[in-house]
């Protein structure tokens, strides 16, 4: 029977077990992932727990972005991630760099941002097929930057140039330690594929589908938080982005949309557990990186857990580096923004159907 005669009843049970199954088994195994997890646990708590010991715990935790310039590129040779990772550093500090920019210009300029942002980085990637994760740390790391930097009651939470310079040297960091391997002879003695052949400049039905499903998501994103609390703007549309945002079919991107809001919920009560400890900075500077490490052995291959420990962590992050105390409010703002974006992100992934030409 031809799928557009299958009664709507019967397409629906099936659609509906496909995403229970989802959300019930893991997908198969990619290889070591451990490796790459311990780089980016480390690069996530190295720096602040350094950071603490020395006396500065009051800026420790802004390190903790320097840690997304390892999960780029997982999947390349030592050599190769060692010429990669800093340009992904180099475009993590300019969203930093950016995101305190439009701060200082107020809410109206960081709306603006979080649109250019998303929308010029999708782009980007799509045009260089920089593969995942994408390009949802790049506007989360914008938004962080101009919510961290931002005014308060006539002064900022953090300087601005200080708040960079932690965020510079975290990058930094993870690029000593992605090219940490090739101490061993074996990896050094590799010949390296060139940058333009990993990724190679193409500008296809692929790269302009992302780039159409990421426009609509910033632009609705914004929209959305606009109506509510437009600070929270950058994580409606990091939400979307991370559905819609990934060369996906439309079925994949509605069950990445779910698997979102079942692992955010889940996260958000991880959140408030961890949250409310008692923990010194660098006892969280260790719990981050332990989360980090576990986000990336399973997020590969269940999506909706990954999130039950990405959330609490990015959660941690905004609460301790903006100063705002662990609440139960702040945990369900952020699951019902998440839910938002992922609905906006499936509508987008629906309405632009994905080209490989």
């Amino acid at each position: 029977m031809h799928p557009d005669h299958v009664p709507l009843g019967a397409r629906m049970h099936r659609e509906l077990r496909h995403v229970a199954d989802s959300l019930t088994s893991f997908g198969p195994p990619t290889g070591r992932r451990w490796p790459l997890a311990l780089q980016a646990g480390l690069a996530m708590a190295a720096p602040i727990v350094l950071l603490a010991a020395v006396g500065r715990s009051d800026i420790a935790l802004l390190a903790a972005s320097g840690a997304f310039t390892v999960i780029y590129g997982g999947w390349l040779r030592p050599r190769e991630r060692a010429r990669f990772a800093p340009l992904i550093a180099l475009a993590l500090i300019a969203c930093a760099a950016a995101g305190t920019l439009a701060a200082a210009g107020g809410t109206p300029v960081v709306l603006a941002g979080v649109v250019i942002v998303t929308i010029v980085s999708a782009a980007v990637a799509g045009r260089r097929s920089l593969g995942p994760p994408g390009t949802v740390f790049f506007v989360l790391v914008f938004g962080l930057s101009a919510q961290i930097t931002a005014l308060h009651d006539g002064g900022r939470a953090v300087d601005p140039l200080t708040y960079l310079v932690v965020v510079a040297g975290s990058c930094v960091f993870a690029c000593v330690l992605v090219a940490a391997p090739l101490a061993l002879p074996r990896y050094r003695a590799e010949k390296p594929r060139p940058l333009a052949e990993l990724f190679p400049a193409r500008w296809g039905g692929v790269a302009r589908s992302l780039t159409a499903r990421s426009a609509i998501v910033a632009v609705l994103g914004v929209c959305a938080a606009m109506l509510v609390d437009p600070t929270r703007s950058y994580w409606v549309v990091c939400a979307g982005i991370a559905v819609a945002g990934m060369p996906l079919g439309r079925r994949a991107a509605a069950t990445r949309g779910i698997h979102r809001s079942v692992g955010t919920i889940g996260g958000g009560v991880l959140y408030l557990v961890l949250a409310f400890l008692p923990l010194p900075i660098w006892a969280l500077g260790i719990v981050l990186g332990a989360l980090q490490f576990v986000i990336e052995l399973v997020v590969v291959r269940h999506y909706a857990l990954a999130l039950v420990f990405i959330t609490p962590l990015v959660l941690l992050l905004i609460g301790a580096a903006s100063g705002h105390a662990a609440t139960v409010p702040l945990a369900l703002e952020r699951v019902v923004d998440t839910v938002v974006g992922a609905a906006i992100g499936t509508a987008a992934a629906l309405t632009v159907r994905l080209h490989d030409d």
